[in-house]
């Protein structure tokens, strides 16, 4: 496989000099990632909105950014093999494009250049694949016994929307706290966040 350009949006991590692993160590554990309750669920609720998830939907790559995977339109998911250790991480990013990948099947007029529709998928991924759990927030090193989760998500939201070319620093802040209820209380398609 080659080299991984930007894809549209994509899950970060704390790096701290991680080596990762090859190509075909990360393919064999998005294969396993498959067998966890949570990933199965969405991919079948992904089928069950119409939308196909081929063999290939999930791909490991080698990336030449810090982060750990990405969702682009038309293309599917990637996880960046280079930069993930532990099967642990793996299910993490996978779940998280994941729930982008919901987002653009649901949302047919999901725009990924409109700063408001990348930070609402955002905000959903963030809240809905335990990104930001208090155990992996101690873990990148950020310690807050209250409002953890919610300062988390924001965090890494606008950290991925400083990756989107159409959104300035500014545009990026307005438009995801002008979604930020909307979308945090969006567990679609979940009944509530797991």
């Amino acid at each position: 496989m080659e080299d991984a350009a930007a894809p549209n949006s994509g899950s970060d991590l704390n790096l701290g000099g991680k080596r990762g692993k090859s190509i075909e160590e990360c393919q064999d554990m998005i294969q396993r990632s498959f067998r966890n309750p949570i990933v199965k669920f969405l991919m079948e609720q992904m089928e069950k909105s119409g939308c196909r998830v081929g063999d290939n939907f999930v791909k490991a790559v080698k990336c030449t950014g810090p982060v750990a995977g990405g969702f682009t339109k038309g293309r599917g998911i990637t996880v960046c093999s280079n930069y993930l250790t532990i099967q642990d991480e793996v299910n993490q990013v996978v779940i998280h494009e994941l729930i982008h990948a919901y987002d653009e099947c649901r949302g047919k007029n999901l725009d990924w250049t409109n700063c408001a529709h990348h930070a609402c998928s955002e905000i959903r991924a963030g809240h809905l694949s335990g990104d930001c759990h208090f155990k992996r927030e101690l873990l990148r090193g950020f310690i807050k016994l209250r409002g953890h989760e919610q300062e988390c998500i924001k965090r890494r939201v606008l950290k991925s929307l400083r990756g989107n070319p159409y959104c300035s620093e500014v545009a990026a802040k307005d438009a995801m706290e002008a979604v930020w209820d909307t979308c945090y209380n969006d567990t679609k398609p979940f009944d509530r966040a797991p």
